[in-house]
């Protein structure tokens, strides 16, 4: 009887620890994943020029994101690498937002951000980063940038240790989905006029 408990408790830890290994992207047995319905690529399925945008434009007017994960990138898939370039004018925020399958290394090229997660505890981590600056927000936490100068912009790059690590905006995700308003409502402990209101600005 012993035996057979210390056989099945077994089963169930290696179980458990074969989840947790396999929580990121899959391995992959290949080098690389190769387009389908095509013969073997050449260096061009390895380049993104969607930065190119980037190079003598003007800064935008409002928060923008321009991403490089395995949507626009397909050679990425298998990888476990994205980035992403965040350009913040004077006064912008990145809203609450999570990262469900990567990791984020958030590297200030120019400007200054604040910045913070809050963990499981609800314990906020924050720091005010300067240019050259790098900070990490672990995986799934819900977190946040800011550009509290009010005169200057910032420029910053995002890691990920995903090729897709999608993004889940909070104030989206919860107020312009179709949870129920008592719901929020009781959740927000708030009444059902101000939810709308909420949402109303939210959709805006």
């Amino acid at each position: 009887m012993t035996s057979k408990l210390h056989f099945f408790l077994l089963v169930s830890v290696s179980c458990a620890y074969l989840q947790v290994s396999m929580a990121g992207d899959p391995d992959i047995l290949t080098d690389f994943i190769p387009p389908p319905l095509f013969g073997p690529p050449g260096g061009n399925y390895f380049t993104f020029t969607g930065m190119r945008a980037l190079v003598g434009a003007p800064f935008p007017t409002t928060f923008k994101v321009l991403k490089a994960s395995m949507d626009e990138f397909p050679a990425l898939e298998g990888q476990s690498v994205s980035y992403a370039v965040l350009q913040f004018p004077n006064g912008t925020v990145n809203p609450p937002h999570t990262h469900p399958r990567a990791s984020e290394l958030l590297f200030v090229l120019m400007g200054s951000l604040q910045v913070g997660f809050v963990d499981t505890t609800n314990k906020l981590f924050t720091q005010t980063l300067q240019q050259g600056d790098i900070f990490v927000f672990p995986k799934g936490l819900v977190h946040f940038q800011f550009n509290c100068d009010a005169k200057n912009t910032a420029l910053a790059l995002s890691a990920f240790g995903s090729a897709r690590p999608g993004t889940v905006k909070v104030p989206s995700a919860v107020f312009n989905s179709t949870i129920d308003d008592q719901v929020l409502a009781l959740s927000f402990k708030t009444d059902v006029a101000t939810i709308q209101k909420i949402k109303s600005g939210v959709s805006g």
